[in-house]
């Protein structure tokens, strides 16, 4: 029975992995796809039963609006694929460049905005900040774990380096042998 469900599981993984492998050879394709959009400036079309139309304002052509939007989504897959794949500590990092594929999208259908790459920044900036402090906590009790540092004895040291407690102060003020004042060996 748990072989069974051993084989079911590495049966699904391996079909998983092709299908993401199958896209990420293909995505040369899928970039390409908007040769098929028609280079005038209204498009009208059936989609699944659902009639839609499109004016292009700032492109003047729906293929170049295409060609924008290909060029900034397949690189968003490929990034949310690296996301979500990817087993390594830094992975929360892929989240700056999703956000802002996600925000050029975003202003890319806001007609209403001409050249909006440009102000992409002032949003980015908090998701920066926030995904910057995320990864050097994670950073640091990662550092602390491989090298056995426990940080809250740095609670108990002042700047100069004195320690604050008073059981320790007073060990530490007493002299163990006096008779060891040869230099140390660092041979």
């Amino acid at each position: 029975m748990q072989q069974k469900k051993l084989e079911n599981r590495q049966s699904s993984s391996l079909l998983t992995g092709s299908l993401i492998a199958a896209f990420i050879a293909a995505s040369p394709y899928f970039f390409y796809l908007y040769e098929g959009f028609p280079e005038s400036e209204f498009w009208e079309t059936s989609f699944f039963g659902i009639r839609l139309s499109y004016d292009s304002l700032n492109y003047k052509n729906v293929n170049v609006l295409a060609w924008i939007l290909f060029g900034k989504f397949i690189p968003l897959l490929l990034f949310l694929i690296w996301f979500f794949t990817c087993k390594h500590w830094w992975y929360h990092s892929i989240i700056v460049p999703i956000c802002m594929y996600s925000f050029q999208i975003y202003n890319t259908l806001n007609d209403d905005l001409a050249f909006a790459d440009s102000i992409d920044i002032y949003y980015m900036a908090p998701i920066i900040l926030i995904v910057l402090i995320f990864l050097y906590t994670i950073r640091m009790k990662i550092f602390d774990r491989i090298h056995n540092i426990d940080l809250s004895e740095l609670e108990r040291v002042t700047i100069k380096g004195e320690i604050k407690d008073e059981n320790l102060k007073s060990f530490q003020n007493e002299d163990i042998d006096d008779d060891d004042d040869e230099p140390l060996f660092m041979g």
